[in-house]
């Protein structure tokens, strides 16, 4: 197995935009630098960023499609965030002292029917990711292509809401790799589970609206499953055009 890191991704504020990075640090036991930071908690939430919580704690495109369209921008340095949505004025803010600013922002992106967000809570030393353990999301360009084949027209990658994009490996290659350790630019992981997948990526990233039944495509396949989910056991800097490689 050789291939190649096409992409790298972060999403600052968990299911409230996405960002492109060309390098980043990877850290032994931690999620992507600044990925999943802060989340947004509803009203029935009881989430207080004291501890990890499932993402049903937290307003995400699985329950409010139009969220996927939101894309983000993180200056590290003082921890402001700038978001884009085609229906919204840009906002820049800080998550940690102007959180009203943000729920006036994002409510009207909310569909009726729905628990309103609450609050932004920050992630408690990691990254507020899907799994119960700091995990960074591995995508396969081949397995998005055979969903695409399957569709009969192109999607948008960032349904995926990937962390790492790699080019090189067969379709679906990347579950062989569960149980395994792979080594990205300096950096070495074990890929530690598949990716199940949910509404959200019936959305479509660039207008917010569900268009396509992600889910009933990937039964084709027999599961509902993409990507895959790993944990950094080796430190080191990883960039766009790194070799991925058997550890």
């Amino acid at each position: 197995m050789t291939a190649r890191l096409t992409g790298i991704w972060r999403h600052p504020i968990k299911a409230h935009g996405r960002e492109a990075l060309e390098r980043v640090g990877l850290t032994p036991g931690a999620t992507l630098p600044w990925d999943r930071a802060w989340a947004v908690a509803h009203e029935a939430a009881a989430a207080d960023g004291s501890a990890w919580a499932p993402c049903s704690e937290f307003t995400r495109g699985a329950k409010a499609p139009a969220l996927m369209a939101i894309t983000a921008a993180l200056d590290p340095a003082t921890e402001t965030v700038t978001l884009r949505h085609p229906e919204r004025p840009a906002l820049t803010f800080r998550p940690d002292h102007d959180g009203a600013a943000f729920l006036d922002w994002v409510r009207p992106l909310m569909p009726e029917g729905r628990a309103a967000p609450a609050r932004l809570v920050r992630a408690p030393g990691r990254g507020m990711t899907d799994t119960d353990f700091p995990s960074i999301s591995i995508c396969n360009h081949a397995s998005h292509r055979a969903v695409e084949g399957r569709h009969g027209r192109p999607l948008s990658p960032h349904r995926w809401r990937g962390n790492l994009w790699v080019e090189g490996l067969a379709p679906w290659e990347e579950f062989d790799l569960v149980g395994r350790e792979i080594r990205v630019g300096a950096a070495r992981l074990r890929v530690v589970e598949r990716t199940g997948r949910c509404r959200a990526t019936t959305a479509n990233p660039e207008t917010g609206r569900v268009d396509v039944d992600t889910l009933a495509l990937l039964r084709e396949w027999g599961h509902e499953d993409f990507a895959v989910y790993a944990e950094v056991v080796e430190g080191g800097e990883i960039a766009v055009g790194d070799r991925v490689v058997p550890a």
